[in-house]
């Protein structure tokens, strides 16, 4: 029921909101000079984002994920997620390079996508991180790219609401409207 008035009631927020406020801007974490060492470590998948619901609807299959950032060498990040769907668990393991020139990371395999590094302070969250995928246009003569999402991890499996919330108002405000809150219903995979 959640899941089906949200995207509602946020589209109402933001049009009111953005009457009254201009949006808040994410601040972003240069890939290329942010202290990485503090971003190792367990994350925990809170909810994702989008403009499309195609660009999210993978996760609306999933109980919770646990990720796992460690450093491979000095310019390669490996993240395992450890992902609950139903009662069963999967481990995939994701590959990201860090180049001095940019500012955001490059997924193995995927060098045309753009992974940025947003402060969670966007979700009110000093413990949290929001990561935005986003794949250009398969053509290009499309003027949208054919993926753009961000997604919200935390330190913490338990966060207050209001992070959550937060994250999701502040999406909206953007047009990011097409959501999905991860339930955590069942037991962390490891």
């Amino acid at each position: 029921m959640l899941n089906e008035v949200l995207p509602y009631f946020l589209y109402v927020y933001s049009l009111l909101y953005q009457a009254i406020m201009p949006c808040s801007i994410p601040e972003q974490l240069p890939a290329n000079t942010v202290d990485r060492q503090q971003y190792l470590g367990k994350w925990y998948f809170k909810a994702a984002v989008s403009q499309k619901e195609a660009d999210i609807q993978n996760f609306k299959a999933l109980d919770n994920i646990l990720f796992n950032l460690e450093e491979r060498d000095t310019d390669t990040l490996l993240l395992t997620g450890h992902i609950r769907i139903g009662d069963n668990c999967t481990k995939k393991t994701w590959t990201y390079h860090l180049h001095p020139e940019k500012n955001d990371l490059e997924l193995e395999g995927r060098p045309r996508w753009k992974n940025v590094l947003w402060s969670g302070n966007w979700a009110n969250c000093a413990d949290c991180i929001i990561v935005q995928e986003e794949q250009p246009p398969l053509n290009k003569n499309d003027p949208d790219d054919s993926m753009n999402r961000y997604m919200l991890y935390a330190r913490q499996v338990d966060v207050d609401s209001g992070v959550v919330t937060t994250f999701l108002r502040n999406a909206a405000c953007h047009n990011l409207l097409a959501t999905v809150i991860l339930p955590q219903e069942k037991d962390i995979c490891t």
